[in-house]
């Protein structure tokens, strides 16, 4: 496993929401789609703990859960793709842009 500081988060959001859906979808059992988003967002989340602290850690899991709750609705207004990939690329871009990016400058 890599170093929490090596790790580029915003691709574990994009796999932990996009993946968990399509596990779910695909299988059929929704607990697997659970297990996958359970999973890549917590090495997410402890590395936005380790990177930049509980305050950045908190909001971005917060925003990862409040996106897969927030495409549920979402999804019967546009649809389940446009739901997930929307949610997916606007945590993405947060993890990115808080955490990510940082490492860049």
């Amino acid at each position: 496993m890599k170093d929490a500081h090596e790790v580029s988060t915003a691709p574990l959001v994009a796999v932990g929401l996009v993946g968990g859906y399509l596990s779910a979808r695909e299988t059929g059992i929704r607990p697997l789609g659970g297990v996958v988003l359970a999973a890549a967002g917590a090495y997410a989340a402890r590395t936005w703990f380790v990177k930049k602290g509980w305050p950045v850690g908190t909001a971005l899991t917060l925003g990862y859960l409040g996106g897969f709750g927030l495409s549920h609705p979402l999804a019967k207004k546009i649809g389940s793709w446009p739901a997930v990939l929307s949610v997916s690329a606007v945590n993405a871009a947060a993890a990115y842009m808080a955490v990510d990016s940082a490492e860049t400058a």
